[in-house]
C-alpha cells in the first residue's frame, strides 16, 4: 500500500478512536443520568428524621452529623468524582408523616437511595413503598430486625446491632453479675421493645414484670408504679432517650431505687443530661451499652478524627454519642459508594453491601452477607460515673437467634488520613 495511503488509514482510524471514546464517555454520561438521584458530577441521597416530635431530643443532631461528614468529604472531591447531596425531611416520628416525605424523596426528588432513616414504628412504615419502588434504603436508624429480611426487603439494610443482639449481651451481663434480681423490662410499644424483651428472655427466661410506653403518651408513672409494686431490682429499659429521662425521673420521685440498664439507642448520657437538667445525678450508676467510640473519650482516634470535622461543619451542635453515630454511619455509606464503583447502579450500591467487608468505627464486624441484612454483631457494656459515661469489660458479639454470647478480642480499626475511607 502507498506510504500516503497508509498514513490516511492511520489518521482516519485515529479519528475513529475519538469518536469511539466520545461515545463511550457519553454513553456513560446517559448512563449515570438514567439513574435516578445520579449524575456524572453527583449523587443524591435522602432521609427521614424526627427533626421535631417526641424522638427529636438528641436524636435531631444525627442528621446534622451526616451531613458535615459529607460536607467533608465533598471538599476532598466527593466519592468516585461525584459529590454527596444529602436531603433530610422531618417526619416529627410520626409513621404517616413518614410515608409522605419518603414518597417526596424517592418520586419527586428522586434520590439514588435512602440513608438512616430513623425509627422503628416511622419506617416499618414505609417498607412495601421502598420495595416497591426497588430503591436501596441503608443502614436505617433503628435496631429492629425488620430491616434483616432480605428475602422479603431485598434492598434494606440494618446498620446499628438489633435489639435481639442487644437484649441478649444485656441478660448475659444480668445473669453474671446482678445474679438472684429480680430482673423487670420497660420497653416502647412496638418492635423497639418486643424485639429487646425477646433478646433478654432467651437468656433469663420470663421477666418478674413487663410494661411498655406509646410515644404519643409522656404520662408513664403509671407503669413506674407497677414495676415499683413488683419490686423490681433490676430494669432492662428499651427506650428512647426523652422516654428514659421520663422512666428514670419518675422513678426517682416516687421513691423507687432499682439498677438500670439501659439500651444504647436511649442511653447519651449528654442528651439525658440536658433534659434532665439539676436532676442529672439520677443518671450516676446507669449501665448502657454501646458499639462505637464512646463520645466522652478524648484519647479515642475516632472521637479526635471526627471532632475535626465537627469543629468545622457541625460545631453549633455537641458532639455527644449522637453525633458520632451519625458520623459513623456516613463513614460506612462512603465506604458503599466506593465499593459500588464509579459506574454507579442501584443494583451495584446493594451488591457492595451484601459484599461486605467494611472496617470501622465500631467495634464489633459487620454482619453482611446476601443472606444477612444485619449490622454490627455486638456491643460493650458502659457506666455513668462522676458524671462521665464510659466503657467497662469486654466487647460481645452474637446474633439474634439462640447463639451464645461470646467476646470478640479483635482491636477497632484506627482512622485513615482525614477520616475518609481509603478504596
Amino acid at each position: 500500500m502507498h506510504p500516503i495511503a497508509r498514513r490516511g488509514l492511520a489518521a482516519a482510524a485515529g479519528v475513529a478512536l475519538l469518536v469511539g471514546a466520545a461515545a463511550c464517555a457519553n454513553d456513560e454520561q446517559k448512563a449515570a443520568e438514567n439513574v435516578p438521584g445520579v449524575t456524572g458530577t453527583e449523587v443524591v441521597i435522602g432521609t427521614h428524621q424526627p427533626l421535631t416530635g417526641p424522638a427529636a431530643p438528641g436524636y435531631s443532631r444525627i442528621s446534622a452529623a451526616v451531613k458535615a461528614y459529607f460536607e467533608h468529604v465533598n471538599s476532598k472531591g466527593g466519592v468516585n468524582g461525584r459529590k454527596i447531596v444529602y436531603k433530610v425531611m422531618d417526619d416529627g416520628y410520626n409513621p404517616a408523616n413518614t410515608d409522605n416525605v419518603v414518597r417526596k424523596l424517592v418520586l419527586d426528588d428522586k434520590v439514588f437511595a435512602l440513608l438512616g432513616g430513623l425509627g422503628t414504628p416511622t419506617h416499618t412504615n414505609v417498607l412495601e413503598f421502598i420495595k416497591a419502588q426497588k430503591v436501596p434504603d441503608l443502614f436505617v436508624a433503628s435496631g429492629s430486625r425488620n430491616w434483616n429480611q432480605p428475602d422479603k426487603y431485598p434492598t434494606t439494610f440494618g446498620w446499628q446491632p438489633d435489639y435481639t443482639v442487644e437484649g441478649k449481651i444485656l441478660a448475659t451481663f444480668v445473669k453474671k453479675e446482678l445474679a438472684g434480681k429480680k430482673v423487670c423490662h420497660f420497653g416502647q410499644n412496638d418492635d423497639f421493645g418486643r424485639d429487646s424483651l425477646a433478646g433478654v428472655e432467651k437468656v433469663l427466661g420470663p421477666v418478674a414484670a413487663k410494661q411498655t410506653y406509646t410515644t404519643t403518651n409522656q404520662q408513664v408513672g403509671p407503669a413506674i408504679g407497677a414495676l415499683k409494686a413488683a419490686g423490681c431490682e433490676v430494669i432492662i429499659s428499651a427506650s428512647i432517650p426523652g422516654f428514659t429521662a421520663l422512666a428514670m425521673g419518675q422513678a426517682a420521685a416516687q421513691g423507687f431505687k432499682a439498677q438500670w440498664i439501659v439500651s444504647n439507642v436511649g442511653a447519651d448520657y449528654t442528651t439525658l443530661s440536658k433534659q434532665l437538667g439539676d436532676k442529672k445525678a439520677i443518671l450516676e450508676g446507669m449501665i448502657a451499652d454501646n458499639y462505637l467510640p464512646m463520645a466522652g473519650d478524648a484519647s479515642d482516634p475516632w472521637v479526635q478524627a471526627f471532632g475535626k470535622i465537627h469543629q468545622q461543619y457541625n460545631a453549633a451542635n455537641p458532639l455527644d454519642g449522637n453525633a458520632v453515630y451519625g458520623y459513623s454511619m456516613a463513614y460506612t455509606f462512603v465506604q458503599v459508594l466506593q465499593a459500588a464503583g464509579k459506574d454507579l447502579t442501584r443494583e451495584k450500591l446493594v451488591d457492595a453491601v451484601e459484599k461486605g467487608g467494611f472496617k470501622g468505627p465500631g467495634l464489633t464486624p459487620f454482619r453482611y452477607s446476601g443472606d444477612v441484612h444485619a449490622g454490627y454483631s455486638g456491643v460493650r457494656l458502659n457506666k455513668v460515673q462522676n458524671g462521665a459515661q464510659m466503657y467497662f469489660g469486654p466487647t460481645f458479639v452474637t446474633d439474634d437467634g439462640d447463639g451464645e454470647v461470646t467476646e470478640h478480642s479483635e482491636p477497632p480499626t484506627a482512622p485513615p488520613a482525614d477520616a475518609i475511607p481509603t478504596t
